[in-house]
């Protein structure tokens, strides 16, 4: 039987690299999208796929996540062209820029209506869980709980340049190691440094680690 689709993990992180216009170029219409979030995104349209909510008859595509890769780079852009940053690198904070993205390419159940951002919401959610347990579930990141022990916070979103974030979270124990296990090696990026410790964050929050708290367009992380 012919599908519209990939099967596998792989073969849709294959897709989105080869089709998703995005590159690591330093010009003012790309930006790097790093690994760890390429396979959020792809887990995230496969969660889509499967979900009962919605209308299995007409399916997710693999345009579907492409386009979201897509908005997720030009989110990097925005930020890099508002904020002055020299490249332009996708985070975390990029991600919320999918659902309204995305929501008109998919049919959802007659009994899920008014629900669908809702549902995209907690499916991106859980992609991200996904990606941060497959990564760094065998990493210790008890150095960047410990760090928030005296009762500091990050602040971050998605106008926040890299430099900011980095400065706020300071020096990190086994940020080398963390920053490895997601295949960023180029640590005089600041972009790519940011992108990995703001995944870091999310995940150790998706996992009831440490606290969040969004306020107007800024997303604030604490100890519980």
């Amino acid at each position: 039987m012919r599908t519209h689709y990939p099967l596998e993990l792989d073969d849709e992180l294959r897709l989105i690299r080869q089709e998703a216009v995005v590159s690591w170029g330093i010009d003012a219409v790309s930006a790097a999208l790093p690994d760890h979030l390429i396979e959020v995104v792809a887990r995230f349209a496969r969660h889509v796929r499967e979900s009962p909510a919605v209308d299995q008859r007409s399916g997710v595509s693999a345009r579907f996540a492409v386009a979201a890769a897509e908005t997720v780079a030009a989110s990097a852009v925005r930020r890099a062209a508002l904020t002055g940053e020299e490249v332009a690198v996708a985070r975390v904070s990029d991600l919320p820029a999918i659902v309204p993205a995305v929501q008109g390419k998919v049919e959802f159940e007659a009994s899920e209506e008014g629900r669908e951002a809702e549902i995209l919401d907690h499916l991106l959610r859980r992609a991200v869980a996904d990606t941060f347990r497959s990564r760094l579930g065998g990493v210790d990141l008890n150095g960047l709980v410990e760090s928030f022990a005296d009762g500091s916070v990050v602040e971050t979103g998605e106008l926040v340049p890299a430099t900011e974030l980095l400065e706020e979270i300071g020096p990190i124990e086994g940020l080398s190691k963390l920053l490895s296990a997601l295949g960023i090696d180029d640590v005089d990026t600041p972009g790519l440094a940011a992108a990995g410790i703001e995944f870091a964050l999310e995940g150790l929050y998706l996992l009831r680690r440490l606290s969040k708290e969004s306020v107007d367009d800024r997303v604030i992380y604490g100890s519980r």
